[in-house]
């Protein structure tokens, strides 16, 4: 479709090297999706800020039933990377989740988030936003 839409074979490439396992969710691969629920996100189509999104192994028959009803996408569980900081003058590992903030078509900032836990946040002493070197 990428290239379809005009992107170089090679953009596409990289696109798809870098972008976990993605597709729709619909009546034809819901079976095959709820046995492959556990390694899987479910994210609606025209979301953002992780607004109804579900983690597949902690979904129920009921949850996943309302997904079908709506546009949703199936995407692969891909563990968050982790950098080592100094926190407090000790070394802790904590989770990286990179973000690309853009606004009509145009990137405005890449910037990373540190955090601990099961979600991004700002209270994780030594997390917060951090620098990208881009080389």
């Amino acid at each position: 479709m990428l290239e379809d839409w005009g992107l170089s074979a090679e953009h596409a490439q990289l696109l798809r090297a870098g972008i976990p396992r993605t597709e729709l969710v619909t009546a034809d691969n819901a079976d095959t999706l709820w046995q492959e629920r556990k390694q899987l996100f479910f994210k609606p189509v025209a979301g953002h800020g992780s607004k109804g999104v579900y983690r597949g192994s902690k979904l129920t028959n009921g949850t996943f039933a309302k997904i079908l009803e709506s546009d949703y996408i199936a995407q692969a569980f891909v563990p968050p990377s982790e950098r080592q900081v100094l926190v407090d003058g000790e070394r802790e590992m904590l989770k990286v989740d990179v973000r690309l903030y853009t606004y009509r078509g145009e990137l405005l900032l890449a910037a990373a988030r540190l955090y601990r836990g099961q979600t991004t946040n700002f209270r994780t002493p030594g997390g917060g936003f951090a620098p990208l070197l881009i080389k």
